[in-house]
């Protein structure tokens, strides 16, 4: 990642969690950077830029408004990450990972390839890839705590898209599911009061 905006400097870093943040499509890090007041004090939080210019932004990989993917481009951008995140690894005590909209795509393939490294992943106003190379790829032997924020109203995300998160969500992860009314395709404080809690019970203890 040539892009990542810190919560905390360097040298405050080591031993602390690790939360890693994905942005949406066609936006940046400063979406997620917003969110660091909001989350544990605990947590040292990572912004990562997404690799791919988009408009006016960046994204993780190539998307159309059917969510409509290459198992390639997503495997290429799961690896960036997950080279990122080893080299990271090593000073946090874990790394738990927090994605918004197509962030959440990528936070939730990286659970799914490689479930035992996350305690905690959050997804917000997001969908789970529907892919059969994907789902032939993922190695989920137990079900990992996760977390999905949304507004039931949100038009981004397609209801297909939804469908399919819903049936594997629930069949895959220890699911904690809450709906915003009126937040639309956004982030609220309260859905952060909330993934705050979330991330505490999983992470902390």
């Amino acid at each position: 990642m040539e892009t990542v905006v810190w919560s905390r400097p360097e040298e405050e870093r080591a031993g602390t969690p690790l939360l890693v943040m994905m942005h949406g499509y066609g936006t940046d890090e400063s979406r997620m950077v917003k969110l660091f007041d909001y989350l544990p004090k605990e947590f040292t939080c990572a912004a990562l830029r997404a690799p791919m210019p988009i408009a006016n932004g960046y994204g993780w990989f190539l998307l159309d408004y059917f969510l409509t993917n290459d198992f390639a481009d997503v495997v290429t951008a799961a690896n960036s990450v997950f080279a990122w995140i080893d080299s990271a690894r090593t000073l946090h005590s874990s790394v738990s990972l927090l994605g918004y909209s197509q962030g959440m795509a990528m936070a939730s393939t990286l659970m799914r390839l490689r479930p035992q490294d996350f305690p905690a992943v959050v997804g917000l106003s997001g969908f789970v890839l529907d892919n059969d190379l994907l789902a032939l790829s993922e190695s989920l032997d137990e079900r990992p705590p996760f977390f999905w924020g949304r507004d039931k109203a949100d038009l981004v995300i397609n209801a297909d898209a939804i469908a399919y998160t819903k049936q594997w969500l629930n069949t895959h992860t220890r699911l904690t599911a809450r709906t915003y009314p009126g937040m639309g395709h956004a982030m609220s404080r309260a859905e952060m009061v909330d993934v705050s809690a979330f991330l505490r019970h999983y992470v902390l203890g």
